[in-house]
């Protein structure tokens, strides 16, 4: 948790970005893993850590737009919490913590909410993705469960994004924490990476170094010899020589600041010809779009540079064809990058996007592409300093896509079949690191750089 200030700045600021009404901040809740006593890890919403900053279930916020005011609302512990969990603070003490004078009972929501409606008040609140909190907005304001998130503030959406998009010093300084604990997990997976060695020993790993430094990790860590397979979370195979093993994992900071960092290395610590010939492609593309990130470009445009990148390697290697303009502008780099190069990072791994893709990635002047790849990019809009966002190229060789396109006839001006066919047991490459958005371009989070060139991985692996 921050200083007091920080949260009282930051809901004064949202105030002042909104017209009339009252916004209403919802927590979340403990979440049953098979009985009610038996619960999975607890993860408070990232908006309610950003404005209220306590991450402990059952709390709840409001902001009065016009009045000026805010409240905190909670349940005091009982005696037998206590017994359980030990001593706790009373809700008093919570609110006073992040600079709120005002703390109710968690049942004087209901009043409060059923006040403002009665007095034809805008009701602001964020969409819900928890049915629990889609259950208790229907009580709240008689909008049907079903229906919230369709009746979610737009105008509290784009506030939330425009305040969380620049990251503020303090929570840069947690980013680069949440990143050393993933530079730490990578390295360890790189020792690791030999033959014989199951996925999920290496991912049990790297998930407990994310723990041993306090929270956990920032998604469901992905490391597998099928790196085709964009997020596979399968970890049943045991390692061979020959093999990339591709790792995209993360931790999160003890204030649930995020990192997510994506290496591709070879089984045993040396890399096959082949494999250096993709790889360079892919490091390359990553290469790239640290050259034009920087404030007033768009992330889209910096995208397309990269899949030019990427089809004029492929183009140099002989797996396609043709004009790479074209071939980039037709989408046919697509069946070897069928994602978008990165995604905005914060307190949420996807920042935001519990807010809507379109309002965080994108906005009235950039708008998302139907194109097959394209529009799996998640972050196309104009960057600004003190942004923070991923950076992640890639190369895969999907035999099921594969399949399809040549049977379709697709791109036959642009991609060579005959040459993709005896790569598809290649598997996938991505390379991934964090960059935050500075005056002048863009820096790595983090004090180290995981290992990634080819002579620093076959190096590490190695010494």
């Amino acid at each position: 948790m921050f200083e007091s200030s920080i949260y009282q700045k930051r809901r004064q600021a949202l105030r002042e970005k909104m017209s009339s009404g009252i916004i209403l901040i919802l927590g979340n809740n403990e979440a049953p893993a098979n009985y009610p006593d038996n619960t999975y890890k607890f993860r408070q919403d990232s908006s309610f850590l950003y404005f209220f900053g306590h991450a402990h279930p059952g709390y709840a916020g409001i902001i009065d737009i016009d009045a000026g005011e805010e409240y905190f609302f909670g349940d005091d512990v009982t005696m037998d919490d206590i017994i359980w969990m030990g001593p706790q603070p009373s809700v008093k003490e919570l609110a006073a913590r992040v600079g709120v004078e005002k703390s109710f009972p968690f049942s004087q929501l209901r009043t409060m909410v059923g006040k403002a409606i009665s007095q034809r008040r805008k009701i602001h609140f964020l969409p819900p993705y928890r049915y629990d909190n889609m259950l208790l907005l229907e009580e709240l304001t008689g909008v049907r469960a079903s229906m919230t998130r369709q009746h979610a503030s737009v105008e509290l959406i784009k506030a939330v994004v425009s305040l969380r998009s620049v990251k503020e010093a303090c929570e840069i300084a947690e980013i680069d924490k949440a990143c050393n604990i993933g530079y730490e997990m990578h390295t360890a997976a790189m020792r690791l990476c030999k033959p014989g060695v199951s996925e999920q020993y290496i991912a049990g790993v790297l998930d407990g170094i994310a723990s041993s430094y306090g929270n956990m990790v920032s998604f469901a860590t992905i490391l597998t010899q099928n790196g085709q397979t964009l997020h596979n979370h399968d970890h049943s195979h045991i390692l061979e020589a020959g093999r990339l093993m591709l790792t995209d994992a993360g931790a999160e900071s003890t204030t649930n600041y995020c990192s997510d960092h994506t290496r591709t290395i070879p089984v045993g610590g040396k890399f096959t010809s082949r494999q250096r010939d993709v790889y360079s492609v892919v490091l390359a593309c990553h290469d790239r779009a640290l050259e034009l990130a920087r404030p007033g470009v768009t992330y889209q445009s910096v995208h397309l540079d990269v899949c030019k990148v990427l089809a004029q390697g492929l183009k140099d290697l002989g797996i396609m064809k043709g004009d790479v303009e074209e071939a980039v502008a037709a989408g046919a780099h697509a069946l070897f990058m069928p994602h978008g190069l990165g995604h905005m990072m914060g307190i949420d791994v996807h920042d935001m996007e519990d807010l809507g893709q379109n309002y965080v990635g994108y906005d009235d002047e950039v708008r998302p592409s139907q194109q097959f790849g394209l529009a799996s990019l998640r972050m196309g809009r104009r960057l600004e300093e003190g942004f923070v966002i991923t950076d992640e190229p890639g190369c895969y060789f999907i035999p099921a896509l594969i399949d399809k396109w040549r049977a379709e006839h697709l791109h036959t001006d642009f991609l060579n079949y005959d040459v993709i066919e005896t790569f598809k047991d290649f598997g996938g490459i991505r390379l991934e690191d964090d960059i935050l958005i500075t005056p002048d371009g863009s820096r790595f989070t983090g004090e180290k750089r995981i290992p990634i060139t080819l002579e620093e991985v076959e190096q590490f692996m190695n010494a």
